[in-house]
């Protein structure tokens, strides 16, 4: 199965229809993938059985295998996001040459672990895919890469295989696409492809003909993975209990999505229960509008004027008399959340209804 194809499922599976608006990632966040993996053709160079004999013309083939990756990470509000991630990769041996001809039993298998520091940039694309994001990312650490008998055997007493555990420096790219489930706040389903290679690695221990060898064999490591997982933003799950009315305090909060003052289907609800709250007694209502600190603070003040005023338009489609609603914008000031300035911040992106 080719790369082409895999990215091809990755793109069908991440455009199931269960959306919701993106948002960009605030605080800490877990994530976890599993997938398939292929590891390159790798030459094998160097000296084996005792340094006697230098390998020519060799070289090992592996088949798809599998790998999974688990990461921790906080995101800054604004599209980036740091993390560290640990992974696990394994594929068999497919293929061996030596002298240029092809073994008919190759044998063995190799693996990949070790810990990568990730610098990734999600692009908010305001909703144009149905609440799907992508984002860029490269990576560098440390990957250990181990040879479990890989080479050829012929039968129990004719082999020659190579065994060892090698550390080296890495480097990786990454793309991918993440989508909200609107069922579990903070959850979002993750695809992505990964592009991960080493500075090479070097093997101590020769296996021929049943006898072991010291040897100084050198290989490659260049590996490309497809994952699909799920990603876990814990500030994300706040935000949306944040949005629920607070009846104690007659104060309804109505969620925007970042540099929009349109209405969401949740924020329509929020407003016809606090119109449904009006009752007896109720001579004012209230309606304030906010923003983050992540623009122009001039811009910021009419953003936040706007969605009060699209609050106020729905609350007297509901029945409520103009007369009794107050609307007023307060731009970036008396946020929920301090942050700096240039900081994306859900939950300060809001509308208050107080009911009088």
């Amino acid at each position: 199965m080719t790369i082409g194809r895999y990215t091809l499922a990755a793109a069908a599976f991440l455009a199931f229809p269960l959306l919701a608006q993106a948002q960009p990632v605030t605080g800490l966040y877990l994530g976890a993938g599993f997938g398939g993996n292929f590891l390159e053709k790798t030459d094998i160079t160097g000296t084996w059985r005792s340094q006697r004999t230098t390998l020519q013309g060799e070289s090992a083939e592996f088949d798809w295998g599998f790998g999974t990756v688990f990461s921790l990470g906080w995101g800054y509000g604004n599209g980036l996001r740091a993390e560290i991630e640990g992974s696990y990769r394994l594929n068999e041996v497919s293929g061996h040459t030596i002298y240029r001809l092809e073994k008919s039993n190759p044998t063995g298998t190799a693996y990949s672990y070790g810990v990568m520091a990730n610098v990734l940039y999600d692009f908010d694309l305001n909703g144009a895919l149905g609440g799907i994001s992508p984002y860029l990312g490269v990576g560098a650490g440390y990957i250990w890469h181990q040879y479990g008998d890989v080479g050829y055997r012929v039968n129990r007493s004719l082999d020659n295989t190579y065994q060892g555990t090698s550390g080296a420096a890495a480097g990786q790219l990454i793309a991918g696409l993440s989508l909200p489930i609107t069922s579990v706040p903070g959850l979002s389903l993750t695809g992505e492809y990964r592009y991960l290679a080493t500075a090479g690695h070097s093997f101590g221990r020769n296996t021929f003909n049943g006898v072991i060898y010291s040897a100084d064999v050198d290989v490659d490591n260049k590996n490309h993975s497809i994952f699909f997982g799920l990603r876990f933003s814990f500030n994300a799950a706040a935000v949306i209990h944040a949005s629920a009315p607070v009846a104690s305090a007659r104060t309804f909060l109505v969620s925007f999505d970042w540099g929009r003052a349109d209405l969401t289907d949740r924020a329509r609800q929020v407003i016809g229960e606090a119109a449904a709250a009006r009752g007896q007694g109720v001579t004012r209502i209230e309606v304030n509008g906010f923003s983050d600190r992540s623009g122009p603070a001039d811009y910021n003040m009419q953003l936040s004027v706007r969605r009060a005023n699209s609050v106020a338009a729905e609350l007297v489609r509901r029945g409520v008399p103009r007369n009794e609603i107050v609307t007023r914008g307060f731009g970036e000031e008396n946020n929920l959340v301090p942050t700096a300035d240039g900081v994306r911040e859900p939950q300060n992106r809001r509308v208050e209804i107080i009911l009088r």
